[in-house]
């Protein structure tokens, strides 16, 4: 079994690119943390062919859940907001518009999109982490871009 440093290194990006799609990119960065550090306890059981992107990607929706169910459990007051936006190489800080578009997708539609599109997790996988069935998870990914496209057109973009 490689490192789990190995693992956090490779698969780092798209752990963080999922949470940011489900809790946003404020929370993101704890999602991801609390991500790593599920899987650190967890890892030393993972079965030898276990898919690991699967597997983190599966720990990062319910952590991400966890911590924007928190996040409604808070308040947090902001007297200003930072100067300088998040400059790491992801598509929600080159286009911000998109960002928002995929924001205002319904949860399912939402997710689904992610896990398919920027995870790259077959529709099985994405199934058995939404509770559904791998088609509900094709056409949840289906109206998702549907909607997608409206929304992105809506506003005046491409």
């Amino acid at each position: 079994m490689q490192p789990f440093e190995e693992v956090v290194t490779r698969h780092g990006a798209t752990v963080l690119r999922v949470c940011r799609a489900v809790v946003g990119v404020a929370d993101a960065e704890d999602a991801w943390s609390e991500t790593f550090l599920s899987a650190l306890r967890a890892y030393p059981e993972l079965p030898e062919d276990a898919n690991v992107e699967a597997w983190l990607v599966t720990i990062a929706h319910r952590r991400a859940l966890d911590v924007g169910r928190a996040r409604t459990r808070r308040a947090v007051p902001v007297a200003t907001l930072p100067d300088r936006p998040d400059t790491r190489a992801d598509p929600a800080h080159r286009d911000p518009d998109l960002w928002a578009a995929l924001q205002r997708l319904p949860d399912k539609q939402r997710h689904a999109v992610a896990y398919h599109h920027i995870a790259g997790l077959p529709f099985a996988e994405i199934a058995a982490i939404l509770g559904n069935t791998p088609d509900a998870a094709r056409r949840a990914a289906a109206d998702g871009i549907k909607n997608l496209r409206a929304h992105y057109r809506e506003d005046g973009n491409p």
